[in-house]
């Protein structure tokens, strides 16, 4: 079987999408009309913006979304997913690749996201930290023990996770992990505590709008975040959307759910190739390939 998965943030280039811009008469369209739904020219910070521009969660969101839907439409009769899945943000990508969601209400979604997160993190200063050899079960441990919020965030692949937290509570983890044996502890360049308690009052906003857009039964399985599980129901994509924000990404055990349920190669499309290089860590031999620019 045939898997799409999709990146999440942090997979951001300048440049990204020009290509496909300049190529493709249906990319331009779409492209345009994201920019009459997002209210200002994204394809203007996407092709020739900064790097600080692209960082910006508001632009940062809704440029990877943009990058991997339109990608993903512009491959027409070659692009038939049998399971697909996201990197967090990547799940909406995921969504519309699937049929579950239109495009517009896609990208009205991620950027109602986008918005309510960078709030949420304004509220309070906070961040994340990746956490390099160390098994998930001793990160979860000593998480579990320190006072501060700090919590287990992204399950990347055996041996890399990502925590989240306020400052403090980031910093003792660290120090703590450390002694604990990981090889390293680093600080993440992130606006905030994304997928973490502190992120509850986006997870409120968020519900609402979700619970107000059309989800379509989709054409295949969505493998969700939060409990790593193939879903078709709109209801329960619904709700498990909605639960992401304040959850755990639990990519490791997704892929291991999708390679156990028949998966024979994984497809990334949208920008960068860290999603191929999660599926080598879980399984060396699965055939892994990328779409990241036009293809002819």
């Amino acid at each position: 079987m045939k898997a799409y998965v999709f990146p999440g943030q942090g997979a951001q280039f300048v440049g990204m999408g020009k290509d496909l811009y300049e190529n493709s008469e249906l990319a331009k369209e779409l492209f345009e009309k994201a920019n009459e739904i997002l209210g200002f020219r994204i394809t203007d910070l996407m092709f020739e913006g900064t790097d600080e521009d692209l960082r910006q969660t508001k632009v940062t969101q809704p440029a990877i979304f943009l990058h991997s839907v339109i990608l993903a439409k512009t491959l027409g009769e070659d692009f038939k997913p049998e399971m697909v899945a996201g990197h967090s943000l990547g799940e909406f990508s995921a969504l519309v690749a699937n049929g579950t969601l239109s495009f517009e209400d896609g990208l009205k979604l991620v950027s109602q996201r986008a918005l309510a997160m960078q709030k949420a993190c304004e509220m309070e200063p906070s961040t994340m930290a990746a956490i390099i050899g160390l098994d998930d079960e001793t990160v979860e441990k000593v998480c579990a023990e320190i006072e501060e919020v700090v919590v287990p965030a992204n399950f990347n692949c055996p041996g890399q996770l990502v925590i989240s937290g306020s400052m403090k509570g980031i910093e003792i983890a660290c120090e703590k992990l450390k002694e604990a044996g990981a090889k390293r502890a680093l600080p993440l360049k992130v606006g905030g505590a994304f997928h973490s308690p502190l992120m509850e009052p986006a997870r409120v906003e968020l519900e609402e709008a979700i619970e107000n857009t059309n989800f379509s039964t989709p054409a295949c399985p969505v493998y969700q975040n939060v409990n790593a599980k193939p879903v078709t129901d709109p209801a329960e994509i619904k709700k498990n959307l909605v639960a992401q924000l304040t959850a755990p990404v639990r990519f490791t055990q997704t892929m291991v759910n999708m390679i156990a349920d028949g998966a024979s190669s994984f497809t990334e499309v949208g920008p960068g190739k860290v999603i191929q290089g999660l599926v080598k860590k879980v399984d060396r031999k699965m055939e892994t390939a990328g779409i990241d620019s036009y293809q002819a």
